[in-house]
């Protein structure tokens, strides 16, 4: 076989692997990727550079670059299939984009990535992961299990007299009721709650999660939830819908560390993309039906890559790490701090309007601005600036909801950095 035709199929396979592929140094410097790999890398580089594979990710997958740098051994396999979700508003018509992302060390300055589009398989796993919790919990370590039927609304038609015994509730006491009330489900994890339930019920014909809720007497007790819609369509007042409570044992400390693995950045520990976005879905809920004040704060560290530059990533770290800590320790307790992508964070606040929004990101950019971190050549300090929006301004819409608190962002950035944006200033 000529050189020439070894060449040629190679090139054959690049272009026909279904597979991106990506070669890239330490730094993340592309050296090759094939047509698969430029499809799926492009849209996400958006004005970023596309030449770099961690600053093309670096919105939607920050922890990559801090992961090749932990990484020690001379070569080897530094992740598998990590999983990048790569929409932070609500899933579109179809299902969310998942990306896994596979590299490997081959030497010391030489990685190679894989991405493939595993949105579909994604989608498969939670429904079969749902039905395997649910089945192989049956018969083996279930303490309890009660059975009702409820509107489309969420109001309790009847239950069983287990439903008394689990609870602590008088059946007679709650008909008529909220079931998500009387049990006053924990959202602030992630949960659904059941009005998000019932319409994925409605859609999919039954839907189960497992979560914190409360008995009469106040306590919480881990329970599996299976809603089971009885009539087709959407869901509404007018439908009606099977559900089971299970009582099950929680092993505590391997829930808490999956719960922190799914929802928490690798690298600062403030809520990652993904369980933001599911935040901002229940909100965004809670404000059709209650129209209360939903506020998000978006901001971006100043000239955050001359920092990298100049002291290197390690340092970078020690600051986002910082300004998550910061930041977080001045929320409102329902309040939700979370790492959007590179240098870019993101509060979101409920019942906060926009005067309460603007006062409060100018308590975080004055908090930033007091940081210190020590280095070789003496202490380094930040700042950042600061957009925000309402969700009444956007008339609900959570994708413009973001793109005004990203334009707010950038003028306070033309404006000169360091500031909140100020509506006054920019008005026409």
């Amino acid at each position: 076989m000529t050189a020439g035709s070894s060449e040629e199929q190679l090139l054959e396979f690049l272009y026909a692997c279904p597979v991106g592929l990506i070669e890239c140094d330490a730094a993340g410097d592309i050296a090759m990727m094939n047509p698969h790999a430029m499809q799926l890398l492009l849209p996400l580089a958006g004005p970023r550079d596309a030449s770099n594979l961690f600053a093309a990710l670096e919105q939607h997958a920050p922890e990559l670059r801090s992961m090749v740098t932990a990484f020690a051994p001379a070569a080897g396999r530094i992740c598998d299939g990590h999983r990048i979700f790569v929409e932070l508003g609500p899933a579109r018509r179809g299902v969310p984009k998942v990306l896994a992302c596979t590299l490997v060390k081959l030497g010391a300055d030489r990685l190679m990535a894989t991405l493939t589009d595993i949105s579909q398989q994604v989608v498969q796993e939670q429904r079969l992961r749902q039905a395997d919790t649910w089945f192989a919990t049956l018969l083996d370590g279930i303490n309890d299990y009660a059975a009702l039927t409820i509107a489309g609304d969420g109001r309790i038609v009847s239950a069983d007299a287990c439903f008394t015994h689990q609870t602590g509730h008088e059946v007679a006491d709650v008909v008529g009721q909220n079931l998500g009330e009387v049990l006053c489900t924990d959202i602030s994890g992630g949960d659904l709650c059941l009005d998000d339930q019932l319409q994925i019920a409605a859609r999919d014909g039954w839907h189960l999660q497992e979560g914190w809720q409360r008995r009469a007497d106040h306590n919480r007790y881990w329970c599996q939830r299976l809603v089971v819609a009885r009539t087709g369509g959407e869901a509404s007042a007018g439908s009606h819908y099977s559900v089971v409570l299970r009582d099950v044992p929680r092993r505590e400390a391997a829930a808490e560390d999956l719960r922190r693995l799914l929802t928490r950045d690798h690298l600062t520990g403030a809520v990652n993309r993904r369980h933001f976005s599911q935040a901002m879905e229940r909100e965004q809920t809670q404000w059709r039906d209650l129209r209360q004040s939903l506020s998000l704060v978006v901001l971006d560290l100043d000239h955050f890559k001359a920092v990298n530059d100049a002291h290197g990533h390690p340092v970078g770290d020690i600051l986002l790490r910082r300004v998550a800590e910061t930041c977080a320790a001045l929320l409102p307790p329902r309040g939700i701090f979370a790492r959007l992508g590179g240098e870019e964070f993101g509060a979101l606040l409920p019942r906060y309007d926009r005067t309460q929004a603007a006062n409060l990101a100018e308590e975080m950019r004055a908090a930033i601005a007091a940081i210190e971190v020590d280095v070789p050549d003496g202490t380094l300090r930040a700042t950042a600036s600061f957009g925000y929006a309402t969700l009444d301004e956007v008339e609900g819409s959570i994708d413009d909801l973001i793109g005004l608190a990203d334009q707010r962002l950038y003028a306070a950035k033309r404006a000169g950095r360091n500031q909140v944006f100020a509506a006054q200033a920019h008005a026409a």
